[in-house]
């Protein structure tokens, strides 16, 4: 498990919020050397953070169409639907769910038009016993976790 403490806890908030800070910036916010913030993060890489990453617009990118599927598949057919799912250049997230249904997807569309014929071809390709489809109409809010002092305050730190 992870070791904590509230310092730490600051620096990790503050890569939440924006990883791309210099580390002078963020040394100054949490009052922490910029040479303990780079060991910290040197050190814990791999351990804590997954992978750099950033969000996109994907509609400046011209894919207007967002949404959240849900699947529910033949027992036989979960590992071939995995791969499937996986690979798909319009797929973004996949995730192995519970409460009646196998997967969450989460898929990135130019138009209704091809969110229509990847739910054909995934019909036509494995035998979905149920699918939910959910629009993203706007984004509220994404990635918040980790980014205020209430969530150290849930692991008791601060």
């Amino acid at each position: 498990m992870f070791r904590h403490n509230k310092k730490h806890m600051e620096l990790i908030m503050q890569l939440r919020k924006d990883g791309r800070q210099p580390l002078t910036e963020i040394s100054r916010k949490i009052n922490m050397p910029v040479s303990t913030i780079f060991d910290r993060l040197k050190h814990n890489r791999d351990e804590l953070i997954k992978r750099f990453t950033c969000l996109l617009n994907f509609t400046l990118l011209g894919f207007n169409c967002r949404a959240q599927m849900v699947f529910k598949v033949k027992k036989e057919e979960r590992d071939a639907m995995k791969d499937y799912l996986t690979k798909h250049s319009n797929v973004n997230s996949v995730y192995k769910i519970n409460n009646g249904y196998d997967f969450l997807v989460e898929t990135v569309f130019k138009d209704l038009k091809e969110v229509d014929e990847f739910l054909e071809r995934t019909d036509e390709k494995f035998k979905i016993k149920e699918k939910n489809v959910y629009y993203i109409i706007e984004d509220l809010a994404r990635e918040l976790f980790m980014t205020d002092k209430v969530h150290a305050e849930l692991l008791g730190v601060i």
